[in-house]
């Protein structure tokens, strides 16, 4: 299932006025950084936050927020929101500034220099 191109748009509204916001496809979906770190991001239909390690048992106590799991093994500081928590727009603002609260905490990202690929070169003959 490809991730949900409309709670993706919704997102890049809610964010199109906050300074220095990337976006990278990643985990199957979209996900959304500020200053090059992970803010949020739409795997299927649902929202993934990252609200870190101190808002991770507050914040599962919402409606419709599970733990973040990909592995077997629970992600700790990042929360998984059900679509139906995101239907109205205040729940989505909701969980964005969560996401960014915990981001604006963190310095920015250093910018990685662009790889350069090698030539594979075979084994002289």
């Amino acid at each position: 299932m490809a991730c949900d191109e409309g709670l993706v748009e919704r997102i890049r509204e809610a964010l199109a006025d906050v300074p220095d916001i990337g976006e990278k496809r990643m985990f199957g979906g979209v996900c959304f950084t500020l200053r090059g770190n992970m803010m949020c991001g739409v795997v299927k239909d649902e929202l993934m936050v990252r609200v870190g390690q101190d808002a991770h048992q507050s914040s599962l106590s919402r409606p419709h927020a599970r733990e973040m799991d990909f592995t077997g093994k629970p992600m700790k500081g990042y929360v998984f929101v059900e679509s139906q928590g995101l239907s109205e727009d205040d729940g989505l603002m909701f969980w964005i500034e969560q996401g960014r609260r915990f981001v604006d905490l963190m310095p920015a990202k250093a910018a990685k220099p662009a790889s350069v690929k090698k030539k594979s070169v075979g084994k002289p003959r």
